[in-house]
């Protein structure tokens, strides 16, 4: 061989590891919010979405994506979407892992005491306070959601029907007969791809679609019309006729959609395949070509005199459906915070074996920095996606849980996936040309890159969720929550009191709406510091208070303070 052939100091790809077992960060996150929890279902999804085989799958089912086959091969109108066969191996595992409806079955299981540790311990207990409380399997939306953080790190764009699934299947109770009906089928962790008539599958999945050419975020501009047509089984049917601008994962088994009725916007339910074994008349006029996301099917859609089913009260369909809002925005955080520290993870693998002037890239000063300052972000984002987590576990047993939920949902959904973008190009960056490559694993990086907007513009943009946090404030005593919620880091950062002295404050006096942005961010900040202060080192703790409340911090990461135990933060956040 020629030497010039001779390949040296190349990192070798991420693969066959727990993603799970070397994340401290979400280890001690879990301890702390589900004391107790049992982790090896969590063991068994980071082995699984860090084999080499699942990430083959991921690479094919991006480099192989979704086709549109409107009609058969005999000229039969079938509207179908197909799909790579690796794609309907990620689905299988996903559904496997419980990521869909499965929290709602367990929910209605056994029960057992668990301890809301929302208030800290030894204060008055605001809003319902944190005694035990007898509750269906506290601790099925926390593990859920560890599992579907992890499995982002795999690939995200299947988690798109997962995560409607998710969301839509408790909506349903406004129907309570197709929730008899459906909801078996949406909790089984069992996947078929296959168009069927529900009660021949033994799984099933859920979208939605609500978004218009002419609305946007504003569905009450939506113009597509539902008629009346009847009642059945599943009560009030209708006939629908419009569009749908953004109809995402077209291949599920039913949506929940807003349309115009008589009495006003409502929310209705429609299956692509009909009970009698019908095809629905919806059809897929094209697929969207997306930045990112490539895996998924994001479609343009007709109602042609559709059939659907009435979900909730007519006229009612706007917080009948954005009530799944609340669901989504979780799995956005989530899901961010999954893909910060795969990138994270690559970066320290890459700069763990790549060399320069004599020495590894990770033992450079001034990557040290930036890897620090990745960590920091990364491990704050898993703490706030995980608390936020918790209060679907306990918001229906404590109102202080619900308030809190309320609260951290926009603000979380705007922080964490508005740094996401950032996030993903500075640990590209680590890497260099090799992480801007789209083959091999080095791939895996342009793909987290490509991914990271979605998050912050799906289920409302920035402003939305500044919006959000607004009305959330004028709901309840959100004041009085949050203070409680950052008393446990009180003393522990002078930056820190002052912040958490001066925000609830704020918070009462209700920001004026060109101020959310800045508030959502403070109070995105103040919460990750106090949780970081109660399951962190104190040198994560220290720097992040340092650089993000304090100020002692640059325009970009890698721009930490000299003070900054910059080894013991990049030790800590190292993968397996």
């Amino acid at each position: 061989m020629n030497t010039t052939h001779e390949v040296f100091n190349q990192a070798e790809p991420l693969v066959d590891v727990n993603l799970f077992a070397g994340n401290l960060a979400m280890h001690d996150a879990l301890r702390f919010n589900a004391p107790g929890l049992d982790t090896a279902p969590l063991h068994a999804v980071g082995a699984l979405v860090g084999s080499a085989e699942m990430q083959q799958h991921a690479r094919l089912a991006n480099v192989h994506t979704p086709q549109i086959k409107s009609h058969s091969r005999l000229g039969h109108r079938i509207d179908e979407v197909e799909f790579h066969p690796s794609y309907h191996a990620l689905m299988s595992a996903a559904t496997a892992a419980g990521l869909h409806g499965t929290p709602w079955a367990l929910a209605s299981g056994a029960t057992h005491t668990c301890r809301d540790a929302g208030p800290p311990q030894g204060a008055a207990a605001p809003l319902g306070g944190s005694e035990p409380h007898e509750v269906g399997s506290v601790g099925a939306h926390i593990s859920r959601a560890a599992a579907f953080q992890l499995f982002t790190e795999l690939e995200p764009s299947t988690l798109c029907p997962i995560s409607m699934t998710y969301a839509v299947t408790p909506a349903l109770k406004g129907n309570p007969a197709i929730y008899r009906d459906w909801a078996p089928g949406l909790t089984a962790r069992a996947y078929d791809p296959a168009l069927k008539p529900w009660h021949q599958k033994a799984g099933l999945t859920m979208g939605m679609g609500m978004t218009e050419k002419q609305g946007g975020s504003d569905v009450r501009a939506n113009t597509t019309e539902a008629t009346p047509d009847g009642a059945d089984g599943w009560g009030q049917r209708f006939r629908v006729t419009g569009h749908k601008w953004f109809f995402s994962a077209p291949m599920c088994d039913a949506f929940l959609i807003l349309a115009q009725s008589p009495h006003g916007l409502t929310c209705l339910f429609l299956p692509r395949v009909l009970p009698d074994g019908k095809l629905n008349t919806v059809r897929i006029q094209r697929l969207k070509d997306k930045l990112g996301n490539k895996a998924n099917a994001s479609s343009e859609v007709e109602f042609v005199g559709a059939t659907a089913w009435l979900v909730g009260e007519e006229g009612r369909g706007v917080p009948q459906i954005l009530a799944m809002g609340t669901l989504t925005r979780l799995d956005c955080a989530l899901g961010t915070s999954g893909l910060m520290r795969h990138a994270l993870s690559l970066a320290l693998h890459h700069t763990r074996q790549r060399k320069a002037f004599g020495k590894a890239l990770i033992e450079q000063p001034l990557m040290q920095n930036v890897l620090a300052d990745l960590a920091l972000e990364s491990e704050a984002a898993t703490a706030l996606s995980l608390r936020l987590a918790r209060s679907f576990d306990l918001a229906a047993y404590t109102e202080y849980e619900a308030v809190m939920q309320r609260l951290l949902t926009p603000v979380a959904k705007f922080w964490i996936c508005k740094r996401g973008s950032h996030f993903a190009q500075e640990a590209m960056e680590c890497m260099g040309g090799n992480g801007y490559v789209e083959e091999g694993g080095e791939g895996v990086m342009a793909r987290i890159y490509r991914e990271m907007p979605l998050n912050s513009i799906w289920e409302g943009a920035g402003n939305i969720m500044a919006l959000d946090l607004l009305r959330a404030l004028r709901k309840a005593d959100a004041a009085a929550a949050l203070a409680h919620e950052l008393a446990p880091a009180k003393g522990m950062h002078r930056a820190f009191d002052h912040l958490a002295a001066t925000l609830p404050t704020r918070v009462e006096e209700i920001a004026t709406e060109v101020e959310g942005r800045r508030l959502a961010q403070d109070v995105a900040l103040a919460v990750q510091a106090a949780l970081l202060a109660q399951t962190a080192p104190s040198a994560v703790f220290a720097a992040f208070c340092d650089s993000r409340i304090a100020g002692e911090w640059g325009h970009s990461f890698g721009s930490l303070g000299a003070s900054a135990d910059l080894r013991a933060i990049i030790q800590r956040a190292l993968p397996q």
